[in-house]
């Protein structure tokens, strides 16, 4: 059984995790997001302590490399960051959720109000969004196709306000944070922000106390890329080997 758990687990990863890449910066991206009046008010209200906090971590801001991590259990968003592709991920913010739907559990179909569980990126950046700034993610990916419905629902975001249908709101005053540190890392030239989403802390004992949920499975194959960050701080990449 633990084989089958480890293989599943691995190939959840391969469908999941991008590769790493070389990253070619792109300040444009920034200014072009500086046209929209939401993202230049989040930039004088955070620019400046933001760039203290990233270089009290040794991360200089024109180098800056994220990674966002979320917890259902516990309602909150890390935020981790690092000198591009070297050493380990800091965590440089903790956000609370100030929403939530659904339960324990990945998303399956749409109108299920059920928050996506798995390994996912963003790959959208609104800066007129009805919740204040939001940013997209790429759900479903390929590994929520091979499960969901004909219908597996779209449209997840993290963003503003306090209300949800799926979607992970931290509030106006923390996405304009967020928002300002992706833009950096996009300008930065990481074009692909990664995004781990969990229901709770992967480990044996908390999966042990649900041994017996219809998603236990599915779970078992978060764990991989869970347990590689905890031990590493670092990202576990498409075709890495894993000491298990």
């Amino acid at each position: 059984m633990r084989l089958l758990a480890l293989l599943a687990a691995a190939l959840l990863l391969t469908l999941c995790v991008p590769a790493s890449t070389t990253l070619v910066p792109d300040p444009a991206f920034r200014q072009q997001q500086l046209r929209f009046p939401r993202v230049r008010a989040a930039y004088g209200l955070h620019q400046t302590s933001l760039h203290t906090l990233l270089r009290r971590h040794g991360i200089r801001p024109e180098r800056l490399e994220l990674f966002v991590r979320a917890f259902k259990l516990g309602r909150r968003v890390e935020v981790w960051g690092r000198e591009q592709e070297t050493g380990q991920f800091v965590l440089l913010r903790t956000y609370r959720l100030a929403g939530t739907s659904g339960t324990l559990g990945p998303k399956r179909r749409s109108g299920d109000g059920q928050v996506p569980e798995g390994f996912y990126s963003i790959n959208r950046f609104n800066p007129d969004s009805e919740y204040h700034l939001s940013l997209g993610l790429d759900y479903p990916n390929a590994a929520d196709l091979q499960h969901a419905t004909p219908n597996p629902g779209g449209d997840i975001f993290i963003h503003g306000s306090n209300v949800t249908i799926g979607c992970l709101p931290i509030t106006d005053a923390c996405i304009r944070e967020l928002y300002v540190l992706a833009v950096e890392a996009r300008a930065a030239g990481q074009a692909s922000i990664p995004v781990h989403i969990f229901p709770f802390e992967m480990t044996a004992e908390n999966l042990a106390r649900r041994v017996g949920s219809p998603h236990a499975a599915f779970w078992q194959g978060l764990t991989a890329g869970y347990q590689y960050f905890e031990d590493n701080h670092q990202l576990l990449v498409t075709g890495e080997v894993v000491k298990l």
